[in-house]
């Protein structure tokens, strides 16, 4: 939400795990911003995310080059657009009283009942093989 507005983006992708589509969510939404230099707080209910950034975790990776590390390839994509903006997180927990919470799930779960979902193609090709 930016004042009034607000913007609902959402995806489905087969054979991934809930970690990518968690900081797949956060990348998105980085990247529908049109202006860089943005002041954003991400609320998620993600400790995966949440964690590795606010704890510096990401950062640390990083400079190992993601060495033995998940889902590098999004890791790398989610620092170029958090470099662009000035971006806090804030944790909440998951199927609580948040209401904005709440509405991702709503997106998250009619978005994996699709009739069709996207490959998520790095993830096919280097841990499951099927591509």
């Amino acid at each position: 939400m930016a004042g009034h507005h607000r913007k609902e983006l959402s995806r489905g992708y087969r054979l991934t795990t809930n970690n990518r589509m968690e900081l797949l969510s956060v990348i998105y939404g980085l990247e529908a911003l049109k202006k860089n230099g943005e002041t954003v707080t991400v609320y998620s209910d993600s400790r995966y995310v949440v964690d590795a950034v606010e704890k510096g975790w990401v950062f640390q990776w990083e400079k190992k080059g993601f060495h033995g590390k998940k889902n590098p390839d999004l890791w790398m994509r989610f620092l170029v657009a958090f470099r662009k903006h000035k971006v806090k997180f804030h944790w909440v927990k998951g199927h609580a009283d948040n209401p904005f919470n709440n509405r991702c799930d709503e997106l998250a779960v009619e978005a994996a009942s699709a009739g069709y979902l996207k490959a998520d193609e790095w993830y096919e090709q280097h841990e499951t093989g099927e591509l």
